[in-house]
């Protein structure tokens, strides 16, 4: 049977879908749903999943099931949209019309859910997070929140360290640290946990990962698409909040972390705190020269004109919202002072990508000469999307009688190595949720240290009355960002 198959038992649990009818939860929370039910052991048993959608419309249930379906029409592949296995899916869902800041209407919930202590209970919030607190504070007051009962936060979560801290205290007034989960979805995908196989179940590159062998690292977000119909959320979010506090800096974690005494959630968790309490911090100096903000105008993506983002629908004019961000960080501690960290991110970009690039430092002494007269480093790339795999670049001799070297890649594309589709990483987390899983799981501690280091980012900006450097859409940003690495003697991938 392929990996992605694998049946996969479940306890009876009740998931309970705050923005049920949203972009997230259309998009991907119940398509990656639909693939583990489909592939997962029920024994026949509709009862043992149970996932109510609720929102503030007036839906009866076969309006919503029928909302369901044609959201998963378009996110599932056709191949794997299975009418038989669609029935038995459609059979666990259910509607109740909820707003989070009616009491009452939590009371209506309850009566919905009935009385069932020995279920999970997964409440997850696909909302704005100014509706976390007053959620979890209806769920506590109608005493919905059991012993097994869990909660999974979407980011972004707060606007800056104060904000968080307010929603986290909120939250933890209802639910206990253990049963919150900060959910980042790209510490679910395969690659990062392959990245983790790759470091601490290998002997291969321990020795070489630190900064006697590493020159740099650098980690890409990059997006093709724009505010896609969420202006007004995006302008006030902006490129460091969405991606840099969250993404970014979770994946440095992951590159960084000391090998931890065991998997166990904690101990990856301490590993990933010490790593946040190391980077050094942003001065305003600091942030006026290792920080680059960017905002795309118009352009062609895909060989298709876009507007710029002045120019979508909900933006005011003249924002200085931030849609790019590159960055250098530091880490001040003894594996890897001296060696820069740089992260990109940024909307409208040449191509949808995620990556981490790992620079080894060149040989001390070049005995052979280079097919072309230059030399590569040896590096490691580390794939996340579009297509998830890894690439050790070497020198190797080319064919001939004389010695001369050339850039070669080893290259794991797990598409052709592991066959069959791979989970997403949705999928990954959600069952890890309804299991109690925590590892791959912010922990307050966690959330508090990336806000502090990135808070001193956001006040140099809101200080700083030059607007963000422009790009033209389908571009890898603005000049700045070239020239932020190129100072160091560096360059991008996509520029070397």
């Amino acid at each position: 049977m392929d990996e992605a198959k694998k049946l996969i038992p479940l306890e009876a649990f009740d998931l309970i879908l705050f923005g049920g009818s949203g972009d997230l939860a259309m998009r991907k929370l119940l398509p990656a749903l639909y693939y583990r039910h489909r592939d997962s052991v029920t024994g026949g048993d509709t009862t043992r999943w149970r996932i109510v959608g609720l929102g503030r419309e007036d839906l009866s249930r076969e309006a919503y099931v029928a909302k369901v379906e044609a959201a998963a029409r378009k996110f599932v592949a056709a191949r794997d949209f299975d009418d038989a296995a669609w029935a038995a899916f459609a059979a666990t869902l259910d509607y109740v019309r909820v707003d989070a800041r009616e009491a009452g209407d939590f009371v209506r919930l309850g009566a919905a859910l009935g009385d069932a202590p020995a279920r999970v209970r997964v409440f997850y919030l696909a909302t704005a997070p100014s509706l976390f607190a007053s959620i979890c504070e209806n769920l506590g007051a109608a005493g919905l929140v059991t012993p097994d009962s869990r909660v999974v936060l979407e980011k972004p979560l707060g606007r800056d360290l104060a904000s968080a801290r307010q929603i986290n205290e909120h939250v933890g007034a209802i639910f206990k640290e253990e049963q919150i989960y900060r959910i980042d979805h790209y510490l679910g995908k395969e690659t990062v946990q392959n990245l983790i196989a790759l470091r601490f179940g290998n002997t291969l590159f321990e020795p070489l990962w630190s900064r006697a062998c590493v020159r740099d690292v650098q980690i890409t977000l990059a997006e093709t698409v724009g505010v896609e119909g969420r202006g007004e959320f995006y302008d006030n979010t902006g490129a460091l909040r969405d991606m840099v506090q969250n993404h970014l800096l979770q994946l440095l974690c992951i590159v960084a972390m000391e090998p931890p005494a065991s998997i166990d959630p904690d101990a990856m968790r301490d590993e990933k705190l010490k790593v946040l309490r190391s980077l050094r911090p942003m001065t305003p100096e600091d942030v006026a020269t290792r920080t680059v903000r960017g905002q795309y105008r118009a352009g062609a993506v895909d060989g298709r004109p876009v507007p710029a983002y002045l120019e979508e629908p909900g933006i005011p004019p003249g924002s200085r919202t931030e849609t790019f961000v590159a960055l250098k960080a530091e880490l001040n501690n003894w594996r890897w002072a001296g060696v820069p960290f740089y992260l990109r991110t940024g909307k409208r970009m040449q191509e949808r990508l995620a990556e981490i690039v790992v620079n080894f430092r060149d040989v001390p002494h070049a005995l052979f000469p280079s097919l072309s007269g230059e030399r590569a480093p040896n590096r490691l790339v580390i794939r996340l999307q579009p297509d998830e795999g890894l690439e050790l670049h070497l020198m190797a001799k080319v064919p001939g009688d004389e010695m001369r070297l050339r850039p070669v890649a080893l290259n794991l594309d797990f598409a052709d190595t592991y066959h069959g589709r791979q989970w997403d990483a949705y999928e990954r987390l959600l069952m890890d949720v309804i299991r109690g899983k925590l590892t791959l799981f912010m922990r307050r501690d966690e959330l508090d240290a990336a806000w502090r280091w990135v808070e001193p980012i956001l006040e140099g900006w809101e200080q700083d009355s030059t607007p963000p450097r422009p790009y033209t859409a389908g571009t890898w940003g603005p000049a700045a960002s070239s020239a932020l690495v190129g100072r160091d003697g560096l360059a991008w991938l996509q520029d070397s």
